[in-house]
């Protein structure tokens, strides 16, 4: 098979993303079954504490309360995911505004999160807006995955944003998408789709939704549990997606008040198995943690990579042409 062009132009070493022959990196196994746990909960918007350093506070309080809570009730946990943003809220105006209300990876928050995940020897996961001195002026949307050992092992970009989600707006948030050539040439073609081999599984973290092109090539990278971390999704779609790329499959969502005009599409998380079947869900739109085992040295063995009809469907993908180009938001202003 070809190996793609490496990052960072000519005479940059290949990178391999794909194994020809279905097989994928891993890491040993520390134990044949997994426990993954979701927490759903409401989130105080910090744009409306009173004070940023209040409203932080107030939601990490919360997310430390609740993961002390998974910890000490039921199966003890091998992943706690939390949603796309736990500690700052949806923020409202312009980029330049919204600006304010992001934090830093690795941060007073992770660090605070970190001795958490070792007190309960579990992985923690969740999202956030983010700010990074790399990317003045840009909102990251962020997955941080902290270890057992209170570290931060992981911080992954969102691949792309929905466009035309709304009429009259875009997510002003920064994605490889957005900024493509810059992204790639900072930390390489393999940080694109990146995976995460753990002693648990093979893992990575989304808060995409509606794009089945991007967990095709997650799927194809050698995903065994695909975390999601995003805002009223759709349940069929995750169930979907596993199903399509034979893997397991978290979403957390948060929870609104009932007066909300959202509260129908809050809560509702699942856990869903590779042929898309439902794990553990939570019916309700109200604070839950769910739970779910997952067989993961059963699952490995003998796994291949999906078979996906690449060749079948390249000549219309080749001629297909994205109305919002890569690197849009390196474009001129003018443009």
């Amino acid at each position: 098979g070809c190996v793609p062009e490496g990052a960072g132009g000519s005479g940059a070493p290949a990178v391999q993303l794909v194994r020809p022959d279905g097989s994928y990196p891993t890491r040993p196994l520390a134990k044949d079954v997994v426990v993954v746990k979701v927490i759903q909960n409401e989130v105080a918007n910090i744009q409306q504490a009173p004070s940023i350093e209040e409203g932080l506070q107030a939601n990490l309080d919360t997310m430390v309360r609740l993961a002390r809570q998974a910890c000490s009730t039921g199966r003890k946990p091998d992943f706690l995911l939390y949603n796309e943003f736990p500690l700052t809220g949806y923020s409202e105006g312009s980029r330049e505004e919204k600006l304010r209300f992001t934090i830093r990876i690795p941060g007073p928050e992770t660090e605070a999160l970190g001795a958490v995940a070792r007190e309960c020897d579990t992985y923690i996961i969740f999202g956030s807006y983010a700010r990074d001195d790399d990317w003045p002026g840009h909102i990251l949307s962020l997955n941080a995955v902290i270890d057992r050992e209170g570290k931060v092992v992981g911080r992954y970009w969102k691949t792309r944003n929905v466009k035309r989600l709304t009429p009259g707006n875009e997510i002003p948030t920064t994605t490889i998408e957005g900024v493509r050539d810059r992204y790639r040439e900072r930390y390489g073609i393999e940080a694109e789709f990146p995976v995460l081999q753990t002693e648990y599984g093979n893992i990575a973290v989304s808060t995409v939704q509606m794009d089945p092109l991007v967990f095709a090539a997650y799927g194809m990278r050698g995903v065994e549990i695909m975390f999601r971390t995003a805002t009223l999704f759709s349940p069929f779609e995750v169930r979907a997606i596993a199903q399509f790329n034979n893997f397991y499959s978290a979403m957390s969502n948060i929870t609104f008040p009932p007066e909300s005009p959202f509260a129908a599409g809050g809560g509702h998380s699942l856990i869903v198995g590779p042929r898309g079947e439902v794990l553990a869900e939570e019916p309700s739109n109200t604070e839950a943690i769910i739970e779910a085992e997952i067989p993961i040295a059963a699952f490995r063995k003998g796994r291949r990579i999906p078979h996906y009809p690449t060749e079948v469907v390249a000549p219309v993908f080749a001629q297909y042409v994205q109305e919002i180009p890569l690197n849009h938001m390196d474009l001129p202003a003018d443009k």
